[in-house]
């Protein structure tokens, strides 16, 4: 898979504040915690760590799954590590956060695919920072309602499940997972008193009139938040870009979104699922700790 692209276009270059960087990266490496920021070589990263922020990626750094667009190592993963929930939220403290995102690799080698961990850290971080929102951006569970569950009584402010691409593109971009299953598990994640997130990446080779399908189909799901992006091959070995989709575009698909009744829309190159997050949360507090 070496198929060349073209070079990317000038919005979206970013550039990297040091000094931040290399504080947010010492602490993160000093308690052993992965980030989905560094693993997946998001664009973001020198933004994020220099705004002393991150999005942590728990139960390791290897994934189950073997996704063609993502960078996250694939292969046997290690055993969970009991004490990660601590240091997560001994990190958000560090940091000051005041609304926290967390993220796993896919463990289908695990029972309940993780979501006992998942609730673990979620009070590790209410027990720390009180005041602190949450969010949880979490693999399909292979599509089990009884894991999701487990998920969903830990209460986090905020649930989110990616789509990644549109249905006819999965078997290339989503190995493993399948459009429906995940559908089913933000359909069954909205029926509680959350707010439910997805995402999409764009520039693969899909139309636009299915992303527009995909965004009625999420809407009718009960998801009311958003996120749209540009697709960045990270490295010779994936997927290949397509299309880099002009800013122009984006506002059209946001305003799309908004229009069929979505409260929270985030679209644009650079957009990420964790992305200025906190802005999709009503009055997040500071964590004290």
């Amino acid at each position: 898979m070496t198929t060349a692209e073209a070079p990317r276009p000038p919005w979206l270059v970013q550039r990297v504040a040091p000094g931040a960087f290399e504080k947010v990266s010492a602490l993160l490496g000093g308690l052993g915690l992965h980030t989905v920021c560094q693993s997946a070589h998001c664009p973001n990263i020198g933004e994020c760590f220099g705004h002393g922020t991150a999005t942590f990626l728990v139960l390791g750094g290897v994934c189950t799954r073997g996704c063609t667009f993502c960078a996250v190592p694939k292969g046997v993963p290690v055993h969970a590590d009991p004490g990660e929930p601590a240091r997560v939220a001994q990190a958000a403290a560090a940091l000051g956060l005041r609304h926290a995102v967390v993220t796993s690799v896919t463990r289908d080698d695990l029972p309940d695919g993780g979501a006992a961990h998942f609730a673990a850290v979620i009070h590790a971080l209410r027990t720390a920072c009180p005041g602190i929102s949450v969010e949880v951006l979490t693999p399909d569970f292979a599509g089990s309602e009884a894991a999701l569950g487990v998920v969903l009584a830990a209460r986090p402010d905020v649930f989110n499940h990616n789509l990644e691409t549109v249905p006819r593109l999965y078997p290339a971009v989503r190995p493993g997972a399948g459009y429906q299953r995940s559908l089913a598990l933000l359909a069954a994640a909205a029926r509680e008193p959350l707010l439910v997130k997805s995402g999409l990446m764009l520039g693969l080779g899909e139309q636009a009139s299915e992303i527009h399908a995909v965004l009625a189909d999420l809407a009718a799901a009960g998801v009311r938040a958003v996120t749209l992006g540009q697709y960045l091959r990270p490295s010779p070995r994936h997927l290949p870009v397509v299309e880099y989709l002009h800013p122009d575009q984006f506002r059209r698909y946001e305003e799309a979104a908004r229009a069929i009744g979505f409260s929270h829309v985030a679209a644009g190159p650079l957009v990420r699922s964790s992305y200025h997050t906190a802005a999709f949360v009503n009055g997040p507090k500071n964590c004290n700790p």
